[in-house]
C-alpha cells in the first residue's frame, strides 16, 4: 500500500472541496462530483489513521515475539492485494466498519496500551480485513485471523462458522486464488469458489440492489457481520431470516423509487456515497431508529421501516449527517469552545429529548433540512392515503429547522464557513415558510412543535429561586405578578428522565393515517409515553383534557409535562389566552410557583388561574381558598 504520508506530485498535501461542490453542500445538497471529492478526502484520512495505527502497533511489538495475529503480516498482505486489485482494497478500507474500527482502535490503544486481550482482539481485525481483500483479489496467501464463538468474520465477504465453542481463538486462513480453507482447532471450513453461495457454515454478505430490474443503479451492503458495524463498539454478528432480508429488499426498492421520482439529483449523490445499512430491531410505528457516524462514511444503522417513504426520509436524514461530517473533516464549521467557560452551552433541539451542544445542533439542522426538503417534494407526489402525512411532516420540520436556525446562525463560535452554511440554509428555508400547507395538517404541526418546546422547557429549565420567592410573595399579597416573570433568565439543568417529548407529533401521525386506530386507547400503550391527557388532546377533546389535568394537579399529581399539556388544553379559549401563552412559553415557571405554594404554604390555587396571573392577564391574583 502507498505510505499514508506520501503525496503524489499532482496532488496537494491537503484536501479541499471545489467551489462548485462546496456551493452545493452549503445549500444542503451536493451532486455526485461533490460526493466523490468527499470520498477522496475520507480515503486519505482513512490511510492516515491506518498508518498511525501501524506505527503504534509497531512501537508496542518492538522487541517482542510476533504472535500468530501479526499486524505486520496483515499489512504486507494488504499491500500484495492492492498491487493485484487496488479497487478491492479501497472498497475494504472504505467500508464504514473499517472507519469505526481504526478510529476506536487508536483511542483504545492510547487509553489502555497494556491490555493484552484488548490489543490482540482490536489489532486482529486488520488480519480479517486483509484476508477479505486478498480473497476478492484472487491471490494466494496464508494468514491468521481472530474467531469469536466459532465465527470468523471477513468484512464485506461473509461469515464462516467453525466447529468450536471457544470464546476466542486465532485460526489460520489459506487462500489459493479461488477457495478459502479456514482451519480451526476442531475442524476446517472450505469456502468457494465464489462467495455468494449460502451454506450451513458460510453466510455471504448480502448486497441489496438499488432500483429494480434493468434500473438497478448499484448496491447497498446489508451489513449483518462486521463487528464494528454499529459505531459504538464490537457487536456480535447475526443473520437475518430470508423473510427479513426480502422485506428489507422490498422496502429499499420502494424507497429508492420514491427518491428517484422526488429528488433525482440528490439520489444520484446518495448512490455514490451510501455504502451500507445495518439493520437494528424494528421500533414503534412512527418512531424509527437510525444513526450514522462521521468516522464511518457511508454507513447507516436503521430499524426496519414501516414503508418506503419512511425509509427514504431516513436515508436522506443520515446521508445529510454523513456529508456534513465529511465536510467538517476537511474544513471546520465551528471554533472550539473556550475551555475556561465550564459547562458546554446547550440548546433546545426540536428533534431530541435532551439539550444539545452547538455541534449537535448544527448537525441536526443540516439533517432535518434534508428531511424537510424531501417531504416538500414528496407531498406533491404522495398518494391520497399519505398526502396528509407528507404535508404534516413538511410543516413540522420546516418549523423545527427555521426556529433552530434563528437560534444559532449568529453564534460567535461559527467559522466563516459555518456562517456561510447557516446563512444559505436560512435563505432557502425562509422561502419554504411562504408555501401553503392544508389547514388541519398545519395546525397539527404547529401544536406538535409547540408541545415539544413546552415540554422540553418544563423538563430542563428552572427559574432562579430568588425570583420564584419574589413571585410567590406577590401572589400571596394579592399583587400584580412581577413583570420579571416574563423576562427573567432561567437556569438549564438537564433532566435525565426526559423522554417521549415527541408524543404529540407521533399521535398526530396516527390521527392523520388511522383516525379511529388503537392509538385512541392509552391503556393499550400503542404509543409509548402517551397517557390519557395526550390522547384526549390528540383527539381534539381539550375540555376533557383540561378537567383531567386540573383534577390531577389539585390532587397532588404534578408529573413533569402536566403544565405544558395544560397550556395546549386551554389554548383555544380566548378568555384563557394569557394562561395558555404562559404555559406554552414558560411552563417551568408555573410548575415552580405552584410547587412552592403547595409545599411551603399548603395552598392549592386553581392551576389555570395561577397560570393566567403569571401571564399578566389580571391585576389581582385568583384565589381558591
Amino acid at each position: 500500500m502507498r505510505p499514508a504520508d506520501s503525496t503524489p506530485a499532482d496532488r496537494s498535501a491537503f484536501h479541499s472541496i471545489s467551489e462548485t461542490g462546496l456551493r452545493g453542500l452549503l445549500r444542503g445538497s451536493g451532486d455526485g462530483d461533490a460526493i466523490d471529492e468527499l470520498l477522496s478526502a475520507e480515503h486519505s484520512r482513512r490511510l492516515l489513521l491506518l498508518r498511525a495505527l501501524l506505527d503504534r502497533a509497531g512501537a508496542r511489538s518492538r522487541g517482542r515475539r510476533e504472535p500468530p495475529l501479526s499486524v505486520h503480516a496483515a499489512w504486507e498482505l494488504l499491500e500484495r492485494a492492492q498491487a493485484a486489485a487496488p479497487e478491492v482494497v479501497d472498497r475494504v478500507l472504505m467500508a464504514p466498519g473499517t472507519g469505526t474500527w481504526v478510529s476506536s482502535s487508536l483511542r483504545r490503544l492510547k487509553r489502555d496500551p497494556h491490555d493484552e486481550v484488548l490489543v490482540r482482539v482490536t489489532l486482529g481485525h486488520l488480519s480479517s480485513l486483509a484476508v477479505a481483500a486478498a480473497a476478492e483479489a484472487g491471490i494466494a496467501f496464508t494468514l491468521w485471523v481472530p474467531a469469536r464463538e466459532g465465527a470468523v468474520v471477513l468484512p464485506g465477504l461473509g461469515r464462516a462458522i467453525l466447529p468450536t465453542g471457544q470464546a476466542w481463538a486465532a485460526v489460520r486462513v489459506t487462500g489459493d486464488g479461488g477457495r478459502l480453507r479456514i482451519s480451526g482447532p476442531d475442524g476446517d471450513v472450505i469456502v468457494g469458489p465464489g462467495w455468494r453461495s449460502r451454506t450451513p457454515v458460510w453466510s455471504p454478505t448480502r448486497r441489496l440492489p438499488l432500483g429494480r430490474g434493468s434500473a438497478t443503479a448499484g448496491y447497498l451492503t446489508l451489513e449483518e457481520h462486521d463487528p464494528y458495524r454499529s459505531f459504538s463498539g464490537v457487536s456480535a454478528p447475526f443473520s437475518l431470516s430470508e423473510q427479513e432480508a426480502e422485506t428489507w429488499q422490498r422496502v429499499l426498492g420502494e424507497a429508492w423509487e420514491v427518491l428517484l421520482h422526488d429528488e433525482p439529483s440528490e439520489t444520484e449523490a446518495m448512490r455514490r456515497g451510501l455504502l451500507s445499512i445495518t439493520p437494528v430491531p424494528q421500533g414503534e410505528r412512527f418512531r424509527p431508529y437510525s444513526s450514522s457516524s462521521a468516522e464511518a462514511f457511508g454507513g447507516v444503522n436503521a430499524s426496519l421501516p414501516d414503508d418506503g417513504p419512511e425509509l427514504a426520509a431516513t436515508l436522506v436524514h443520515e446521508f445529510q449527517h454523513i456529508k456534513l461530517g465529511a465536510l467538517m473533516h476537511v474544513q471546520p464549521l465551528l471554533r472550539r469552545a473556550d475551555g475556561a467557560a465550564g459547562r458546554p452551552e446547550l440548546f433546545h433541539a426540536p428533534w431530541r429529548d435532551d439539550p444539545r451542544p452547538l455541534e449537535g445542533l448544527v448537525q441536526g439542522v443540516y439533517a432535518f433540512f434534508g428531511v424537510t426538503r424531501f417531504w416538500r417534494a414528496h407531498r406533491c407526489a404522495a398518494d391520497a392515503e399519505r398526502s396528509s402525512l407528507a404535508h404534516f411532516e413538511f410543516a413540522l420540520w420546516r418549523e423545527a429547522v427555521w426556529s433552530t436556525l434563528d437560534t444559532v446562525r449568529g453564534h460567535d463560535r461559527l467559522t466563516p464557513l459555518g456562517h456561510r452554511l447557516l446563512k444559505s440554509l436560512a435563505r432557502i428555508c425562509a422561502g419554504w415558510l411562504a408555501e401553503e400547507v392544508p389547514h388541519d395538517e398545519l395546525r397539527l404541526a404547529r401544536e406538535a412543535a409547540g408541545s415539544h418546546r413546552a415540554r422540553w422547557r418544563e423538563h430542563h429549565l428552572r427559574p432562579l429561586p430568588d425570583m420564584v420567592d419574589l413571585v410567590v410573595r406577590a401572589w400571596r399579597r394579592g399583587e400584580v405578578c412581577p413583570w420579571s416573570v416574563r423576562v427573567a433568565p432561567s437556569s438549564l439543568r438537564p433532566d435525565a428522565d426526559a423522554c417521549f417529548l415527541d408524543t404529540a407529533a407521533v399521535l398526530a401521525r396516527h390521527r392523520l393515517t388511522d383516525p379511529d386506530g388503537a392509538w385512541r386507547d392509552p391503556v393499550a400503550g400503542s404509543v409509548r409515553g402517551a397517557g390519557t391527557v395526550d390522547v384526549l388532546l390528540a383527539a381534539g377533546d381539550r375540555s376533557a383534557a383540561r378537567r383531567e389535568l386540573t383534577d390531577r394537579l389539585v390532587a397532588g399529581d404534578s408529573a413533569v409535562g402536566s403544565w405544558a399539556a395544560l397550556g395546549r388544553a386551554v389554548g383555544p379559549d380566548p378568555e384563557r389566552e394569557a394562561a395558555s401563552r404562559l404555559l406554552l412559553r414558560s411552563p417551568h415557571w408555573a410548575r415552580a410557583v405552584w410547587s412552592t405554594l403547595v409545599t411551603r404554604y399548603g395552598e392549592q390555587p386553581d392551576p389555570v388561574a395561577l397560570a393566567a396571573w403569571l401571564g399578566g392577564a389580571r391585576t389581582e391574583p385568583f384565589r381558591t381558598g
